[in-house]
């Protein structure tokens, strides 16, 4: 529509610049042609026909002019989106295409993907949908062979596009020799999966399958269909394995594949079984599926006798669905088996099934102990701490110093009641109602009245404050609510009177039974509560209120669970694992809000989702996860944005792929083998500080001594040192003391 005109005005000043009268017609023909076109500035060409024409225009001609403008303005909006948007413009495209793909205009699809692909050449949804709708609709040999042909020049890595060349290839009846050469490129493409060569190995398996003629009992095909298969196994084994380190074939599908084409087309069930065996042998025993797979083909090209040998071996090796396996054993000796085979069947089934339950229980058994351990250690932590703190008190009192010590006391009793949300403390605190307060406070006010010659001093009538709050009644949690119940932490600690605040929040989500902040010893909040509904409906609506901003501070919301109980419970609900639609953006400006990196975002596909990361304080950590609509416009928004700069900041984007957290280290792998333990060392938040000295006096420092040459170099060391060498002369207190005073 942009470029048309241009070509239909060369070609007319081409043909008016030939004087001749016959030539009058042709340039009559293509002004109506032009005109009968949805093109820019149509208004133009058609004022420029009436002023060149010595006739009227023709009805017929005025109607197409017409009718093209209509479509004109169809197009419009798709082609101005276009002009508007920055290269390579894939989102626009694909919407373009979309619209074309309902006209059902091929010259005008065709031109679209054309289009699109000049600057999306490196897109593999965009080759594999066009040579889709070539494939199905179009089917011009020529045109859709030298489709296939770019498309895989273009993305040699996409299987996908390699295993619909072949298709189509086949498809048109090109030569053996070109196909076979096809698939050789193929498998030099350098795919960035396994499972691909599995998949490409399958295409062209599938495709020699196709050529052999089964009536013959042996043939050129056949023999090469199955050199085939040997081939593709062992490549998977020698060259896949080692590249990826995995097999990429770990079910075994073109071995499968092989036994039914030899057990159904060959009737060679002793190839068939010799291949299962196989299959058995790679680790596969132990899954039931596998062997009513090989059950199966046995029912069907088999007899029975290998029927009930491969049901009795999947009895002692199935350890995924035993169960299921046994069924299967039962239900066919019920309909086809001897009396014996019953018995032996229903000894098997029973003897396999009691030993099933006997390794679950032990299972079930050795997990309750662990649990029980995990619980005795934390109840000797918590009993060692009481121990430290009340050891700690007594030492102070015994210094004189009482009144700090009990402050002491209470400040650790409080702190100690602090905990992260996700360990779900089972005693909270609950604050009085307003009059009962006000009640207490009267009464303390008229005890003063009545006593008027001793007056407290302002810090002691605060403490005295603080110890009436303290003194409120302590409620337990109850755990058998905790379905109706949601844990709300990283609330301001300045907050005052929480259930007040917090309640016109949560009652949005339903009907709010209690909510029950946690305070301090001391009186204060501790920025966590639970919120308790009257249904779970509501407790589960409540879940979707987290990370909802309160008085400046994400607000944390999640479930009720003891920790205790549930260790491997985690509340994190973002995935950790790679995804290839979504982007982690790195070095943002703290000053960037969400709608201005949304804006940023768009110009390159369609963002379903947007998140800033913060800290616990709600400030911005400079990072962000944009979700887009699929991964083309994901990996186009990383080649468009990364590197790009934001209010003077350079921002880094890549597809979102988390490391994995390290697992601690187990003692055990610390412990040198036949040797003590050695100690970890333990160092603080920010790791080995500069300024950490060694605390050994430099009198006891001894220097190393250099070992002694020889003609060849430094002589060897002994292997055993003796111990006056290696122990340091032992020395008392009063020695220390003389070094210290340098006597």
């Amino acid at each position: 529509m942009t470029k048309g005109l241009a070509l239909w005005e060369a070609y007319r000043e081409f043909e008016s610049a030939i004087v001749e009268a016959a030539r009058l017609e042709k340039v009559h023909s293509l002004f109506r042609r032009q005109l009968a076109i949805p093109l820019y500035d149509m208004e133009a060409t058609f004022a420029e026909y009436e002023e060149w024409s010595e006739d009227p225009i023709p009805e017929s001609v005025i109607q197409s002019y017409n009718k093209a403008l209509q479509q004109l303005e169809k197009y419009k909006p798709y082609e101005e989106a276009l002009l508007q948007a920055e290269a390579p413009r894939l989102a626009e495209y694909q919407a373009y295409i979309d619209f074309e793909m309902k006209v059902g205009d091929p010259a005008r699809i065709q031109l679209i993907f054309e289009r699109a692909l000049v600057e999306n050449c490196l897109v593999p949804d965009l080759w594999i949908r066009y040579s889709q709708y070539l494939d199905r609709q179009l089917k011009v040999k020529d045109l859709v062979l030298s489709v296939h042909n770019r498309a895989v020049r273009n993305c040699p890595w996409t299987v996908a596009l390699w295993s619909r060349y072949l298709l189509a290839m086949e498809r048109y009846e090109v030569d053996h020799q070109k196909i076979s050469a096809t698939f050789e490129k193929a498998l030099n493409a350098g795919f960035i999966q396994a499972t691909d060569y599995v998949e490409i190995w399958q295409a062209y398996l599938d495709y020699l399958r196709r050529r052999v003629d089964f009536q013959q009992d042996s043939s050129k095909e056949l023999e090469e269909l199955r050199s085939t298969f040997t081939r593709a196994l062992e490549y998977l084994k020698q060259e896949v394995e080692e590249r990826f380190n995995e097999s990429g074939d770990p079910s075994c599908v073109i071995m499968q594949n092989w036994a039914r084409i030899e057990a159904r087309l060959c009737n060679n069930m002793q190839k068939a079984r010799e291949l299962w065996d196989s299959i058995m042998t790679k680790g596969n025993a132990k899954y039931a599926n596998m062997w009513l797979e090989y059950y199966n083909l046995e029912r069907a090209h088999g007899d029975t006798q290998h029927c009930r040998k491969a049901l009795h071996r999947a009895v002692q090796c199935t350890s995924d669905y035993p169960e299921h396996v046994c069924e299967v054993l039962l239900t066919m000796e019920r309909t086809e088996g001897t009396l014996e085979d019953w018995d032996i069947a229903v000894q098997k089934t029973e003897t396999r099934l009691a030993r099933v339950n006997e390794q679950r229980i032990k299972a079930a058994e050795k997990e309750a102990a662990l649990a029980q351990q995990e619980e005795e250690k934390a109840e000797h932590r918590k009993k060692a701490r009481a121990e430290k703190k009340a050891l700690k008190k007594k030492k102070k009192i015994r210094g004189g110093d009482k009144h700090r010590a009990d402050e002491d006391d209470e400040k650790e009793w409080g702190d100690d009641e602090e905990e992260q949300p996700s360990k779900r403390r089972r005693v909270e605190n609950s604050v009085p109602p307003a009059d009962e307060a006000r009640g207490i406070g009267m009464e303390a006010e008229l005890a003063g009245k009545r006593a008027p010659v001793h007056v407290d001093p302002p810090a002691k009538q605060k403490a005295k404050a603080a110890s009436l709050k303290r003194d409120m009644a302590k409620v337990p949690h109850d755990s058998s609510k905790d379905s109706i119940t949601v844990f709300v932490s990283n609330l301001p600690y300045s907050m005052e009177e929480p259930d007040v605040k917090l309640r016109p929040l949560f009652e949005t989500c339903g009907d709010v039974a209690e909510i029950r902040p946690i305070f301090s010893n001391r009186g204060d909040f501790r920025g966590y509560c639970y919120v308790e509904f009257k249904d779970e409906k509501s407790a589960l609506q409540a879940l979707e209120l987290d990370r909802k901003n309160v008085e400046g501070r994400p607000m944390f919301v999640s479930p009720c669970v003891d920790k205790s109980k549930n260790p491997d419970f985690k509340v994190f609900r973002y995935s950790t694992a790679l995804e290839k639609h979504k982007l982690f953006i790195s070095g943002l400006p703290f000053s960037c809000t969400k709608e201005e990196l949304e804006e940023i975002c768009k110009a390159h596909g369609t963002v379903k989702d947007l998140r800033l990361v913060t800290n616990r304080a709600g400030k911005p950590k400079g990072l962000a996860y944009v979700e887009y609509e699929n991964e083309s416009q994901a990996s186009q928004a990383v080649m468009k944005m990364d590197g790009m700069t934001i209010k003077e900041n350079v921002i880094r984007v890549a597809i979102s792929n988390p490391p994995q957290r390290k697992v601690p280290e187990k003692p055990e792998a610390r412990k040198a083998p036949g040797g003590p333990m050695v100690p970890r060392q333990i160092y603080g938040a920010r790791g080995k500080g500069r300024t950490q000295l060694s605390l050994l006096p430099r009198a006891l420092q001894r220097p190393s001594t250099a070992a002694p040459q020889t003609e060849n170099g430094p002589a060897p060391r002994p292997a055993v040192a003796t111990s006056a060498a290696t122990e340091a002369p032992k020395m008392s207190n009063a020695d220390f003391a003389k070094l210290l005073l340098r006597k």
